[in-house]
């Protein structure tokens, strides 16, 4: 086990920085390895509990990332040192900037057409000189499946960003990831959404205090309340089972 990975409540948790995380991938792009990110947040944990399909597939990732101040919170509440939230979307800009100045070149897989091609535009705006391998949309049959990774392997591409709703996403990577030729590959969820403007990002005082649930809440109130309702809840219980549980030991 790496020595900065963990077990948290079930899940593995790697206790990296951002920096260190793009290190790794910049690092798995120049020597063709190949490495998968998969980003942990509270409503993923909590599936994971009685979705053993979906915790098989997040640890078979090579980083499982801090991504939501609630892990963040939870795993600093329980006595593990994580130096910071790994937040996914950003994690995958700092990747795309340092593309744009090496010259790797990304595929971006997911969202309908319109959006992943907005999502394109938009990231060649924000990073001057990234050039793209390639991009498709996620509304794919599983007929099409080997059709699309081929289209990646074709492409040569550097690094795979996956912009597929949980659990498809990580049962994708963990199912076809020996038969993907880029090096880095990671799941990025809705950022394909942010990226192209479908869905505003909140503001980063609001990120940063953990209060970013709250401003997506007021965006889809109708889609989001029991979910977050839901999940927040058993992730909170969680957590006190497991000071509890420490507590007694340490007794």
């Amino acid at each position: 086990m790496p020595a900065h990975r963990l077990e948290f409540l079930g899940s593995p948790l790697d206790a990296i920085t951002t920096q260190q995380t793009v290190a790794m991938a910049l690092e798995a792009m120049h020597s063709r390895a190949k490495l998968t990110h998969v980003a942990l947040n509270v409503a993923k944990l909590v599936n994971m509990q009685a979705n053993s399909i979906l915790r098989n597939d997040v640890r078979s990732a090579d980083i499982i990332g801090v991504d939501g101040m609630g892990i963040l919170w939870g795993a600093r509440l329980l006595g593990f040192d994580i130096p910071e939230r790994v937040s996914g979307i950003d994690l995958m800009d700092a990747i795309l900037g340092k593309c744009a100045s090496t010259g790797y070149r990304p595929f971006f897989l997911g969202g309908t057409l319109e959006v992943v091609t907005a999502a394109v535009r938009a990231a060649q705006q924000t990073h001057d000189g990234l050039h793209f391998a390639g991009f498709h949309h996620g509304y794919f049959l599983d007929e099409e499946i080997s059709n699309v990774i081929k289209e990646i392997n074709y492409s040569r591409a550097d690094c795979l960003f996956v912009g597929m709703p949980t659990p498809r996403k990580e049962n994708f990577l963990a199912k076809y990831r020996s038969v993907i030729d880029a090096p880095f590959v990671m799941g990025v969820g809705g950022s394909f959404d942010v990226l192209a403007g479908k869905v505003d990002r909140a503001p980063h005082w609001l990120r940063t205090s953990g209060f970013e649930w709250l401003f997506r809440l007021l965006q889809e109130p109708r889609r989001l309340f029991w979910r977050y309702v839901s999940t927040n809840s058993k992730f909170l219980i969680l957590v006190m089972q497991a000071i509890f549980k420490a507590m007694r030991t340490a007794r």
